[in-house]
């Protein structure tokens, strides 16, 4: 049985800044020099979340599925942006990102809808789709990062093995392996220990809004698994792409 949902007024908000405030306080107590990032990073979110908010509504009233499907690839092209920008220094690391997150998240989507794990509406596709991309990013990002590294650190090695005959993907197989294993040990970890440590945020929502927390887990284990295959689909493709930019068609390494 549910139960009217109780969410915080206006005012209540506005009474939270006090909460800033004292993470204010305390920066500059202890003179972090990050006043400022601190202040912008609170309005931002604020800001961002209201015009978000008043996004999701329009999509929710006016353009239905194709709004939500639409919307989902904006939060790719975004991410993919904000998840390349750690492969700094890997060739088209961006478009890597971008690709990888598509692919991951879009396949762990459609999944869900076609296998009707979850309805095929606007304001269930819009958050879970958000909930895939965002653990995913994570993934990427790390993994593009642990590509830059390799390249970085490991170019001797990598070069000793082609010129010992192996094949560009042979020769960058470790590195793509340590990339792979760095990239989904954090959703690996967090699903290892769900509902244990913490309540994510999927269930606590459904049970701040009144659903029995037994039917609550059902929705949460679902999230998991869906973040699991995404972060690696995606990791694994980005990996690919970003290795594939390292090497020209004679497999070499480039400068």
């Amino acid at each position: 049985m549910t139960h009217e949902v109780h969410v915080p007024s206006w005012p209540g908000v506005v009474a939270s800044l006090a909460l800033v405030a004292l993470a204010l306080g305390i920066v500059a107590r202890a003179r972090l020099r990050i006043s400022r990032d601190l202040v912008i990073a609170a309005v931002r979110a604020g800001v961002q979340l209201v015009a978000v908010g008043a996004l999701l509504l329009a999509i929710f009233r006016y353009a239905g599925l194709p709004g939500a499907f639409a919307w989902a690839a904006v939060m790719v092209v975004i991410a993919g942006q904000v998840a390349g920008r750690r492969g700094s220094g890997v060739p088209r690391s961006r478009v890597a990102a971008t690709a990888g997150l598509a692919a991951g998240g879009g396949t762990t989507l459609l999944a869900l809808v076609l296998l009707d794990v979850i309805p095929a509406q606007a304001r269930v596709v819009v958050p879970v789709a958000g909930m895939i991309i965002g653990a995913s990013m994570q993934a990427v990002g790390l993994a593009l990062r642990r590509v830059r590294d390799a390249v970085t650190s490991g170019r001797a090695a990598i070069e000793a093995r082609l010129t010992l005959g192996l094949t560009a993907r042979e020769a960058f197989a470790p590195h793509t392996r340590d990339a792979l294993h760095t990239a989904l040990l954090p959703v690996i970890d967090s699903t290892k220990v769900v509902g244990l440590i913490t309540l994510p945020g999927a269930m606590t929502g459904l049970i701040l809004g009144g659903v029995d927390p037994l039917t609550a887990i059902r929705y949460q284990i679902v999230v998991m698994y869906m973040q699991l295959a995404a972060a690696a689909v995606s990791a694994y493709i980005t990996t690919r792409l970003a290795e594939a930019s390292l090497f020209d068609e004679a497999h070499r390494l480039r400068v």
